[in-house]
């Protein structure tokens, strides 16, 4: 592989993606082995779950970077560019370290016949390494038990809420799913996690039997209160504030504090409210104008948790939606969880067509018993958002991080330098 320009890279990086999806560590531990293990010499705090993941890896990073520590973060999908995945200290890894990377190792990629998952994997580690973070913190790709990320060691594991969602990868009941987020629980690492339902807790109960470690429940935050600068709650009588909205970032950075006290005890309140006061993570209730949210969840707990927000502070304005979503969701779970929410909805689709098109996802809604227009850009449909609710009202943007891109350039919001 020749130098080459960075969309050419990341042309032959998405090329992978024609392999689908590997579930298992072989590849992973091939291509690591190439070269030289640099995932064994870091250290690692692994979270998988169905919603939340994001969020509290961002709470996590940012007080660890705020008291000083050099902060390794994988995460995916990303909203604008590819680089967001890989970040040290929130800094995205450039242009120039992804050509080195494939460049240095594309040979053994193509002859292992390497995942792009498995390949950005192998990337975030090798990053990692050579830029000699203290801690890194994983996100799962995709379930846990099978994903690539599974190939390391964790000092700690964490598990999210877990819900209904991939079922057709992960299975089709929630014992089953929670069997393969479980998957990360490791022999000797403690397992860190919220409150979750029974049969969840039945699944990482039994899991963690013979691993001779232990389970953690964080707190659940009390007094939540939302206003325009965040969310505050308090945890043992101690009061606490995230600069992100909902009650749901409540319980997030419940979790994210039991994190941070167990990877290091003397971290005092006032460092981890100093690190949540400087906290950004786009598109999670993210305001872009007065009264118009977005926010990228896209199965039913998600949806719930936006539209529980909505209802308690705003509950006395209409609520204009756009919607857009992936062809692989359960839409009878989706609509159930949309009906009666909107005065009117809209739907469309990315300017990339990954998503359904505006008129399938409608023709879905509708069998489903959910009124909808469907708008063919997502253009269209923030001018539509912004003109209804001049007149009495509230608009949220929803369903994908694919839109991003698009939606910023219509509230001319800067993805620049490390904004998003």
């Amino acid at each position: 592989m020749n130098s080459l320009d960075f969309s050419k890279t990341l042309d032959l990086l998405y090329s992978l993606e024609r392999l689908g999806i590997k579930m298992g560590l072989e590849h992973t531990e091939q291509l690591l082995d190439s070269m030289g293990n640099p995932h064994k010499r870091l250290k690692f705090i692994h979270i998988a779950g169905t919603n939340g993941k994001g969020s509290t890896i961002a709470h996590i990073e940012s007080v660890l970077k705020s008291v000083g520590k050099k902060v390794g973060v994988y995460t995916s999908p990303h909203l604008i560019k590819f680089n967001e995945r890989i970040k040290v200290n929130g800094v995205s890894i450039t242009d120039l370290a992804i050509n080195l990377f494939l460049e240095k190792n594309w040979k053994s990629i193509k002859k292992i016949n390497s995942t792009f998952f498995e390949t950005t994997t192998a990337m975030a580690f090798d990053f990692f390494y050579n830029k000699e973070v203290d801690i890194a913190i994983i996100e799962t790709g995709l379930g846990g038990r099978l994903d690539s990320t599974n190939i390391i060691k964790p000092i700690l594991s964490v598990i999210t809420s877990v819900s209904m969602d991939h079922m057709e990868i992960l299975g089709e009941t929630l014992e089953e799913i929670s069997f393969e987020k479980a998957g990360i629980i490791k022999e000797g690492i403690p397992l860190i996690t919220s409150k979750q339902s029974e049969k969840v807790n039945k699944v990482l109960s039994e899991k963690i039997k013979g691993k001779n470690t232990k389970m953690i429940f964080s707190k659940d935050p009390i007094e939540i209160k939302i206003d325009s600068f965040g969310t505050s709650f308090i945890i043992e009588n101690n009061p606490f504030k995230t600069s992100l909205l909902g009650k749901h970032q409540a319980y997030n950075a419940s979790l994210a504090i039991t994190v941070l006290k167990e990877f290091d005890y003397k971290l005092t309140d006032e460092e981890i409210n100093n690190g949540f006061s400087k906290l950004f993570w786009p598109g999670r209730l993210q305001k872009l104008a007065p009264n118009i949210y977005y926010d990228v969840a896209h199965n039913q707990d998600g949806l719930k948790v936006l539209f529980d927000f909505m209802q308690e502070n705003h509950k006395t304005e209409k609520v204009y939606g756009l919607f857009c979503l992936k062809g692989d969701k359960d839409m009878a779970l989706i609509c159930n969880t949309l009906s009666n929410k909107f005065s009117s909805l809209s739907v469309t689709r990315d300017k990339n067509n990954l998503l359904l098109d505006e008129d399938k996802l409608s023709e879905e809604l509708t069998k489903n018993g959910i009124e909808n227009k469907p708008l063919n850009s997502v253009k269209i449909g923030v001018s539509k958002i912004k003109e209804l609710i001049k007149e009495d009202g509230v608009g949220v943007i929803f369903g994908s991080h694919y839109i991003a891109e698009e939606v910023y350039r219509e509230f001319e919001i800067s993805f620049e330098n490390e904004i998003i």
